[in-house]
């Protein structure tokens, strides 16, 4: 109960401070590179050294890819039937197939299931945000047609993502060094990721003019929130797959929309008007919609 009153205070105060206009107007930017340059390289650390690699992990791995493809599939098809622009699909494709799986979905696995199930949860999210740093940057400079798209600017951008250092270097370094002496301080970063990210979400909220765009907005939703859980929940069972990993990859890719790809829709001009409120709306859907997935796979008996 108490993460839930946590969820819920940290968003509404980032709200409040938003219309009291008590922070300078991008006051989010700052909150938001602490998160992505201190606190998610720190979760790398706190989680990934102790983590013990099995074959399983593969599925958590995989399903945040699972699900941008089909993504993609679905609104290059909806585009098609819409004739959206080129903008607006572009838009649409990366507010549909990212999952939150950090800023939202760490906070609710921790109210729904464990704090130590977060070991999982930080695969999809490393994922994740790869797939934002490549892909999705891939799609934003082609959407936008106002940058060409430059091998050397992709990779830029990849290689010095801090989340996705952070990922390599937890990897990599403590088979070479010992860092336990500072697991008490990765614990204590990491810890900020929550509170941080939800009174940023709070900030940045704005609903304004929703209803003439209800219908780019509802088929994103109904991917995001319905189709890409669903999508995955198919998948595990075609492929014989039970248990805890199994319900964390399936629960975290219930989560709505990577706030990141709605400030590289923003960034790219890729009608930023209907990516926001995708961000938005699917954030307050999603504490629904998520119960519901949580219900489902603790008492279906499917997983």
């Amino acid at each position: 109960m108490a993460n839930f009153i946590l969820i819920g205070l940290c968003i509404l105060a980032g709200i409040l401070f938003r219309k009291s206009k008590t922070l300078p107007k991008d006051a989010h930017k700052g909150i938001n590179a602490w998160i992505i340059y201190i606190a998610l390289p720190a979760v790398s650390f706190k989680y990934l050294p102790h983590i013990t690699w099995t074959k399983d992990l593969l599925f958590p791995a995989l399903a945040p890819i699972c699900v941008w493809m089909l993504g993609w599939l679905f609104i290059t098809i909806y585009s098609r039937f819409t004739k959206l622009s080129r903008a607006t699909s572009g838009g649409l494709k990366l507010v549909s197939s990212l999952s939150n799986t950090s800023f939202i979905g760490f906070p609710l696995i921790i109210a729904y299931f464990s704090e130590k199930e977060l070991a999982i949860a930080i695969i999809c999210d490393q994922v994740t945000f790869t797939l934002l740093s490549t892909i999705g940057i891939i799609v934003a400079i082609r959407s936008s047609q106002q940058q060409k798209l430059s091998a050397k600017l992709v990779l830029k951008k990849v290689l010095t993502f801090p989340p996705l250092i952070g990922c390599v270097l937890a990897l990599i370094l403590p088979h070479y060094l010992d860092l336990s002496s500072l697991d008490v301080l990765f614990d204590k970063l990491a810890g900020t990721v929550g509170p941080l990210a939800l009174f940023s979400i709070g900030l940045q909220l704005k609903f304004g003019g929703w209803f003439s765009e209800i219908k780019h907005i509802s088929f994103a939703l109904l991917y995001k929130l319905i189709l890409a859980p669903l999508s995955v929940l198919v998948i595990a069972l075609l492929l014989g797959m039970n248990g805890m990993i199994t319900k964390i990859t399936i629960f975290e890719m219930a989560m709505p929309t990577l706030l990141t790809a709605g400030v590289v829709a923003d960034q790219y001009n890729l009608n930023p008007k209907v990516s926001n409120l995708v961000v938005g709306i699917g954030i307050l859907l999603s504490f629904i919609t998520t119960g519901i997935c949580w219900l489902v796979l603790n008492y279906s008996g499917l997983v």
